[in-house]
């Protein structure tokens, strides 16, 4: 058996530090480093050669986390820093998020940095440093990861009744798929600019059969009951994530503004029901873990447990599966009988 250390539990996809440079301020010439070598109006500039790669990690409980075996960027086995989350505004006054991740040898000292952008960079944009955060740098990195219902989504409660997500206080009963009525542990909430990894998913009223659009974060799985495989999956129960739906129509990426989402955690992972499908509430990981309040932390023993024994990300299909273009209206009638 390998390593757990050398066992990848997420992918995320990275810029080389020397790949984003100083091309007007004081670090002129200079590439991205760590928050405390870092000069606030400094002007970034991305390589034309800059080549996003995937790095592979693991242990993301806490930083540092482990980088993985298999990796394709960074230095397997080393430690990887979550330094910070900074701010960049462009001339056009938007804004892009970027986490900074250092990768450190046996010695401690900095062998790499990598930065992780939150929206789409490219190399004929200047970016003004505006914002360096390494106190909300993990908990930006575990809101990327969580499945994340946006504001006026309908929960299917104990009683049967529709209710916004909004609404939902911890200690109200959600009618679960397999387990029955289960008390909501806690709810959470954050606003964020609605784009690049945070930008939400649009499923139009119908499309799954959801009664109503359903706007999800883009890793949000939906579960779904084949009554035949159409998809060639292997099993009739399956977990698909929002963003390999994306088809430019019927299920879309809006971008622009600012969404409020919100997440619902019980003591297990499991099924509920949102606008009539079935989707899954929050999963407690090493890396979602960062999402959750000082309060809940000294539960983690009990929690991450709970849901590792009903976490069913077995039953999720890959992209490779999905890739195609009428995929919606396969799921929807797959499901229909």
């Amino acid at each position: 058996m390998s390593d757990p250390a050398f066992r990848p539990s997420q992918s995320l996809t990275v810029l080389r530090g020397e790949h984003l440079r100083v091309i007007n301020g004081a670090n002129l010439g200079d590439p991205l480093s760590f928050a405390d070598e870092l000069v606030m109006e400094d002007i970034y500039r991305l390589s034309p050669l800059a080549n996003p790669a995937p790095l592979a990690l693991s242990r993301l409980a806490r930083s540092p986390f482990t980088i993985a075996g298999h990796s394709e960027s960074g230095t397997p086995g080393a430690d990887l820093h979550l330094d910070c989350c900074l701010t960049f505004m462009s001339g056009d006054g938007s804004t892009t998020e970027c986490l900074v991740l250092v990768e450190t040898d046996a010695e401690g000292n900095v062998a790499q940095v990598f930065a992780h952008p939150l929206a789409p960079m490219n190399a004929r944009t200047d970016y003004v440093l505006v914002r360096a955060d390494q106190d909300g740098a993990l908990q930006r990195f575990a809101q990327i990861a969580c499945v994340s219902f946006a504001r006026g989504t309908a929960i299917t409660m104990a009683t049967g009744a529709q209710k916004p997500v909004e609404d939902i206080k911890a200690g109200d009963r959600v009618l679960t798929r397999d387990a029955g009525v289960q008390e909501i542990r806690w709810i959470g909430h954050q606003t964020v600019r609605a784009i690049g990894a945070l930008a939400p998913i649009r499923i139009a009223a119908g499309t799954l059969n959801n009664t109503r659009d359903l706007i999800v974060s883009p890793d949000f799985r939906l579960f779904i009951y084949q009554r035949r495989d159409t998809l060639g999956a292997g099993r009739s129960e399956v977990l698909v994530r929002a963003r390999h739906l994306v088809n430019g129509t019927s299920i879309t990426c809006v971008e622009g503004g600012f969404v409020d989402y919100y997440q619902m955690l019980f003591d297990d992972h499991q099924i509920i029901y949102a606008e009539g499908i079935a989707a899954e509430s929050m999963l407690v990981n090493d890396r979602t873990s960062g999402v959750l309040p000082d309060a809940l932390h000294d539960d983690l023993a009990t929690l991450i447990p709970g849901h590792r024994r009903t976490d069913i990300s077995d039953f999720e299909i890959g992209e490779h599966l999905l890739a195609r273009p009428d995929i919606a209206e396969r799921l929807r009638k797959s499901s229909e009988g």
